[in-house]
């Protein structure tokens, strides 16, 4: 079910320009997550382990791969499409898994062989439920070593409605100084994917499955309701260290 090459490069250069319609200043973030795992794997073992958690394409692995080659990533998705683009397009970025992040038996799914220096994740964990993302948390700090970082870029809404939409304007501000949102949406993304016939066995793998990881979703939960879950789940420190209207890097510490 392998893809060529050509097509990859061509939906991974679409997924590039369709996501920064929803991650403000997506670039920036994506260079803050690389400068916190730099950071916290500095001293550390000579090749660090890093999982990146709702890897999609491989955007973020790729990044990271160039900035800590010596690093072992292991990038994690449920999504098969997604998955196979990762693998063909940034194939050498680290070791893909297939496997739902929160549901039972996911974290062995991952093969790892030793302490978590890093998680990483941009724009992924929330699509969670609330019980879901606790769980995952929890998991999480009990796989990566003592020092260990958890890094989460995603909207983070504020608990202040005025100042939410203050963030949410700031935000859309931004998108339209640099034009991001000129590229085609989520929908017509996938729209296009669905007429590409070699993508044809991987969008049928897709539908037909898409499991659940718990009821609702945690796109609802504030800044602070996250650093609440993740002291609970067993981490030192939570909180953000970089922010652009309500897109934020959260940092917890294990």
């Amino acid at each position: 079910m392998g893809l060529s090459l050509a097509t990859a490069e061509r939906w991974v250069r679409r997924w590039e320009l369709q996501q920064q319609r929803y991650a403000v200043d997506r670039e920036e973030r994506f260079t803050v997550i690389a400068d916190v795992v730099e950071q916290a794997v500095g001293g550390h073992p000579a090749r660090p382990l890093v999982v990146d958690l709702g890897c999609g394409p491989g955007s973020l692995a790729a990044r990271l791969a160039r900035r800590l080659p010596y690093a072992d990533i292991v990038g994690v998705d449920m999504d098969p499409l997604l998955l196979e683009l990762a693998r063909t397009h940034h194939a050498d970025a680290a070791r893909y898994v297939d496997a739902v992040i929160g549901e039972k038996g996911w974290t062995h799914a991952l093969g790892l062989d030793r302490p978590l220096d890093a998680a990483v994740s941009t724009t992924a964990l929330h699509y969670l439920g609330p019980d879901a993302l606790h769980r995952t948390y929890r998991q999480l700090a009990a796989l990566l070593r003592p020092g260990g970082v958890l890094v989460n870029g995603d909207h983070f809404p504020h608990d202040d409605t005025a100042l939410a939409a203050l963030a949410g304007c700031v935000g859309r501000r931004h998108a339209e100084r640099r034009r991001a949102l000129a590229h085609e949406d989520w929908e017509s993304w996938w729209s296009a994917v669905a007429a590409d016939p070699e993508l044809a066995d991987l969008l049928a793998e897709r539908r037909s499955s898409r499991p659940s990881t718990g009821a609702g979703c945690a796109a609802h939960l504030s800044l602070s309701a996250h650093e609440r879950l993740l002291r609970r789940a067993g981490f030192r420190h939570a909180g953000p260290v970089w922010q652009y209207g309500d897109s934020h890097v959260v940092v917890a510490i294990r």
